[in-house]
């Protein structure tokens, strides 16, 4: 249970940190925030429960298939918060775009042979 506070005071340290810095610098905040310290603080966690690499590899390579539809949303969000749309519809539309991004990710994936 120990450690799942510490990974939970960690994680939770990292989004303080970014919003903090994000405040007075948005595009520092914004470059901490694009830094893939989830997934790697994530992968520690993983490889410290069970060090196995086969499933360290599917899961860095899914990591990687899940991150790109991700990327619309981050271009969608201030496309509509500069077009006057308020903060909250914004970040809707924005998940929304992702998860029906995740969705065609997976489909296509498997028409690859991907299994995600």
């Amino acid at each position: 249970m120990l450690a799942f506070w510490v990974r939970a005071l960690l994680s939770g340290l990292m989004i303080a940190a970014v919003s903090t810095v994000a405040r007075r610098y948005p595009a520092a905040g914004a470059l901490i925030a694009s830094l893939p310290l989830v997934s790697v603080l994530g992968m520690i966690w993983l490889w410290h429960d069970r060090p196995d690499a086969a499933n360290m590899a599917a899961h860095a390579e899914a990591t990687f298939w899940y991150v790109l539809p991700s990327l619309p949303m981050f271009l969608l969000i201030p496309l509509l918060l500069r077009r006057g749309v308020d903060f909250w519809p914004s970040l809707a539309a924005g998940c929304a775009l992702t998860i029906g991004a995740y969705l065609l990710t997976v489909l296509i994936a498997a028409r690859f042979g991907v299994r995600l």
